[in-house]
């Protein structure tokens, strides 16, 4: 499979003031695929370490920062020789390894020469517990599941994308029931690499709905096995109140419907964990739409979405037989699976801010606000071809100078103001804003 991340990385490589690179992301997202294909594809060879699995390097870094001793130890372990000009080093799992992020620094500051990239699924939750952390020493990179063009990639629909990359919204509309049927697959499927392969292997959702079972599976082991023992039960409680939060008709997470009087003092270091996992996604509430758009935000008010859309459905044991159904798939749980979908996309949009708005009255609200480089963008996500949009319209009368999006199962089209973008272009949402 193809992932656009890989480009990040080709620029990484031929940086001058190239520094350790960091990826971040949940379990299972593809980073140690990643790391592996582009050292086959850009090196001579690959110095392959997973600390996790690696008992004699775990203490590496314990003595010292010695780079020469740390080079030697690498190169016994993997039997690669390393050479700087032409040696990928990968550092896998690294938070398992005592003071293996710390190293980073030494690598930047006394051996800029070598290629460096490190990796680790639970590595935020890691970095929130080093003191010393080698801030301006290290270059990082989110990697999130396949999206939906990536998705498109690896099911040889590259026509179709390369018609969603033109933007020839009339040739689109000629094409527009098999973007919905890709997308319909999408739901269900996801963006987790593995479930992803097999389906395009095999092109069966028992298998889809197996393997995603079993990464839910896993995650819940990661609570018992990573997460502190007296928080295990919380994180569990949050995790499992997702879906349901999602599915209200406002979609504001309330802690009293994870636990009857519960409240956020309760489940704070619990919701961090999962937060610095790379499991849950938190967008926070802004009360003004005034830039930058981080000055407004409410830090009590949020809505909560789980890492892949895919998996969601699991969550849900939503029924395949939902994919044969029309439009029924897009409107399941209230729109929760496209508010998720649609949140799961802006999310590889690099360097936009996402957020919420609603009403200090709760007589509207916007799904997501972002910021695009001095440009509000409220959206407007809609399962279907609803084409009512009171809320926008609300916002829009209060923020005349922002650019008002709805996105929805419609065709493309530019009213006097607002831009309605099909669900399946919303991931070129910044290059049609421009």
């Amino acid at each position: 499979m193809e992932r656009t991340a890989i480009a990040y990385l080709y620029d990484w490589k031929n940086k001058e003031n190239r520094k350790p690179l960091i990826i971040r992301g949940a379990r299972q997202v593809g980073k140690t695929w990643l790391m592996k294909e582009f050292g086959k594809k850009e090196y001579a060879q690959t110095a392959y370490v997973n600390f996790e699995s690696s008992r004699i390097l775990k203490d590496l870094f314990s003595e010292d920062y010695n780079i020469t001793r740390i080079i030697n130890a690498i190169q016994i372990e993997t039997g690669v020789k390393i050479n700087a000009e032409d040696t990928l080093i990968v550092l896998d799992e690294i938070q398992e390894a005592e003071g293996g992020i710390t190293s980073l620094k030494y690598f930047y500051e006394n051996t800029p020469e070598y290629h460096v990239i490190a990796a680790g699924s639970l590595l935020g939750v890691s970095l929130h517990q080093h003191t010393s952390f080698p801030v301006g020493k290290v270059d990082f990179l989110d990697l999130y599941p396949l999206s939906f063009p990536e998705f498109l990639k690896a099911l040889n629909q590259e026509s179709l994308l390369q018609l969603i990359e033109s933007r020839d919204w009339d040739l689109m509309r000629n094409f527009k029931t098999r973007f919905i049927e890709l997308l319909r697959q999408y739901y269900y499927t996801g963006g987790m690499p593995e479930v992803v392969m097999s389906f395009r292997q095999n092109m069966d959702y028992t298998d889809v709905r197996q393997i995603q079972n079993n990464i839910l599976l896993a995650y819940e082991q990661d609570f018992s096995k990573h997460a502190p023992a007296e928080i295990v039960p919380r994180i569990r409680m949050l995790w499992n109140s997702t879906l349901a939060q999602l599915a209200k008709e406002n979609k504001k997470f309330i802690y009293s419907a994870v636990k009857k009087g519960a409240r956020a003092k309760d489940f704070e270091f619990s919701l961090s964990w999962l937060i610095d996992s790379g499991l849950i996604y938190k967008v926070n509430r802004i009360n003004k739409a005034g830039l930058p758009l981080k000055a407004y935000e409410d830090m009590d008010a949020f809505k909560l979405f789980i890492v892949d859309v895919g998996l969601l459905a699991a969550m849900g044991s939503l029924d395949v037989k939902t994919l044969l159904d029309g439009n029924t798939i897009f409107e399941e749980f209230k729109g929760a699976l496209t508010e998720q979908y649609a949140l799961q996309q802006l999310k590889t949009i690099p360097n936009i801010p996402i957020y919420y708005w609603s009403a200090d009255k709760a007589n509207a609200e916007i799904d997501f606000v972002i910021q695009h480089l001095s440009n509000v963008v409220p959206i407007e996500v809609k399962a279907a071809e609803n084409l009512q949009a009171k809320s926008l319209k609300s916002f829009k009368g209060r923020y005349p100078d922002s650019i008002a999006v709805r996105t929805s199962m419609s065709d493309y089209r530019e009213e006097d103001w607002l831009f309605n973008v099909p669900l399946y272009a919303i991931n070129y949402l910044s290059e049609i804003v421009d």
